[in-house]
């Protein structure tokens, strides 16, 4: 009873409730969409009840080109959610479905600026698998009434990861510091983003997106709600380890250019190593060493050759980049919209 009223003054402070979006991008969900259906489904109606929602909020699946059952049930849960079991749920559910699969970002992008046309006045975004903790909501909700235009979900803990995982996270946020991309640590895309930061995002027209890296660079006045993050509910990963390395290097293109300034650097390096060559060979002539030695030779060839073809392959990943964003082609086709 004292968190309702709690959360009945929160609503009265701001004049009324929040029309609150929840857009969960899915991409062959067919066996944990019913069970994240439901959980989602009693959350969103806890909300309504307590007022700190209001009646008009929903729930938008964003089918990314599935190939599984995933869009049949998204339809059955916005047309007739009784038939999974889920009576209590009409009209909470839209869903809109890519033509073509286009990527988890893509997707999550499509999710949140369709809330926004739609007029909502925040939108939360989470993964299908149940692993953000959707209890969190509530937290984030209290946190954007008093004044936060982003909130992020931070994991608690890594405990639960293998060695291997927690050790390339803990690389992974290092390195993106280093490059200089503002990033919250420990935060994946479980965050809700106020009406103001929705605008704000929607100018953003790059094809390669990178949201963990553009929402905190949008500057708005943030917060963070921590949860413990859980096993995924049902199914199978969607981001293997090949996966995780594109997204990884996706980041680091889309925000910083160190990389090419590094190749700049180590250009300069075997410049002066080139030099100091140059003098050692003419030091040697003089000397009447005029003999290579085999053993540096290919050292030097090999080292020399294998830097150079990473350089031009650094150089390429952003030319590559500038390639695709030069043609403006559209991010996603949307093939269907339930609304």
């Amino acid at each position: 009873m004292d968190e309702l009223r709690e959360d009945m003054a929160g609503a009265e402070a701001t004049g009324k409730p929040p029309v609150l979006w929840v857009v969960v991008p899915c991409y062959n969900e067919q066996e944990v969409l019913p069970t994240t259906a439901g959980v989602l489904a009693e959350k969103l109606a806890s909300l309504r009840a307590r007022g700190m929602v209001a009646s008009a909020s929903r729930i938008l699946l964003v089918n990314d080109g599935s190939k599984d059952e995933t869009w049949r049930l998204a339809r059955a849960l916005h047309d007739d959610p009784a038939s999974l079991g889920l009576p209590n749920a009409v009209g909470m559910f839209c869903a809109i479905s890519f033509a073509h699969n286009e990527g988890h970002q893509n997707a999550l992008f499509a999710g949140l600026m369709h809330a926004l046309e739609r007029g909502c006045d925040c939108a939360v975004s989470l993964d299908a698998d149940l692993q953000d903790d959707p209890n969190a909501i509530d937290e984030m909700l209290r946190a954007h009434a008093q004044g936060a235009e982003v909130v992020y979900g931070v994991r608690s803990s890594r405990a639960s990861d293998s060695a291997f995982k927690r050790d390339t996270a803990e690389a992974f946020y290092g390195l993106m510091r280093w490059l200089g991309v503002e990033m919250v640590s420990d935060s994946a895309d479980y965050r809700l983003m106020g009406r103001r930061s929705l605008e704000a995002l929607s100018r953003y027209g790059e094809a390669n997106l990178f949201l963990r890296g553009i929402v905190p660079a949008l500057g708005f006045t943030s917060a963070k709600v921590e949860y413990v993050r859980a096993p995924r509910a049902a199914g199978e990963s969607k981001y293997p380890l090949g996966k995780m390395l594109s997204f990884a290097l996706e980041g680091i293109t889309s925000f910083s250019v160190r990389p090419v300034r590094l190749v700049l650097l180590a250009g300069l390096v075997f410049l002066l190593v080139a030099l100091v060559m140059v003098l050692y060979a003419l030091a040697s002539l003089v000397a009447g060493r005029v003999v290579a030695g085999w053993t540096s030779l290919m050292i030097s060839v090999w080292f020399v050759g294998g830097v150079t073809v990473t350089s031009l392959g650094i150089v390429g990943e952003y030319v590559g980049r500038i390639y695709l964003e030069s043609k403006h082609r559209p991010r996603y086709i949307i093939a269907e919209t339930l609304d």
